[in-house]
């Protein structure tokens, strides 16, 4: 199916502040999530000052010129609030982050890349797993980077993942455990994820969609560089 992303992007408008909608619930895989990423990318930044660190990595592609800003919290915070993607998008997401630092070994999520490819896996996960979901043009304002920029990152997650972007619902709840372990392993006790996922997501017959939505808004401006 074949859009128009230049027509896509005239149609955004700014959302009406006084007609402001009430903020969903924000589930708590967004908060074991970036928990388990900041500790990661804090490690990960001290390891690439060391010289033996100073290789070409695979995921390089995904590298700004500087880390952004925004926290990785109110990073994922935004792309839940303004996408409304399912809180299952997040631990896909993050299945893909970890199936690439595995596969590419010379890779490391860093304050560089980590928003970027946290955008990346969500967008694709959404579209994996929802039944409805906005185009790369809103992703990519959410997101903070322009609509070349995300088309483009989203062919290098798929070609790097050589496609493999459907996981079992076992894969699945192994992950929900495994960030919940790791907030129990640092003390804080009772977080667990909701396991709810749009039916006949998880199953060895699912494929990307190329279908798109329309976003009848756009988000505020946010730009990462």
């Amino acid at each position: 199916m074949s859009y128009d992303r230049e027509e896509d992007s005239r149609r955004l408008i700014e959302p009406n502040e006084n007609e402001a909608e009430p903020t969903p619930p924000t589930p708590r895989v967004l908060s074991l999530l970036s928990f388990v990423l900041e500790r990661l990318v804090a490690r990960n930044d001290g390891l690439i000052a060391s010289p033996r660190q100073q290789q070409v990595r695979s995921l390089k592609v995904f590298d700004g010129v500087r880390a952004p800003s925004i926290s990785i919290r109110k990073y994922l915070e935004r792309i839940y609030k303004y996408t409304n993607c399912s809180p299952s998008c997040f631990v896909v997401g993050y299945v893909y982050i970890d199936r690439l630092v595995h596969k590419y070994p010379d890779s490391l999520v860093v304050s560089l890349n980590v928003h970027r490819l946290l955008v990346t896996s969500v967008m694709v996960a959404a579209k994996v797993l929802d039944d409805v979901h906005y185009n790369n043009a809103f992703y990519a304002r959410v997101g903070g980077v322009s609509n070349n920029e995300l088309n483009r990152l989203e062919l290098e997650l798929l070609f790097l993942l050589d496609f493999s972007v459907v996981i079992s619902s076992r894969v699945f709840e192994s992950y929900c455990l495994h960030l919940e372990k790791e907030m129990i392993l640092w003390g804080n006790v009772g977080e667990k994820i909701d396991r709810v996922v749009p039916s006949g997501s998880l199953d060895d017959e699912t494929e990307i969609s190329v279908e798109y939505t329309q976003p009848s808004s756009s988000p505020p401006s946010q730009t990462i560089d």
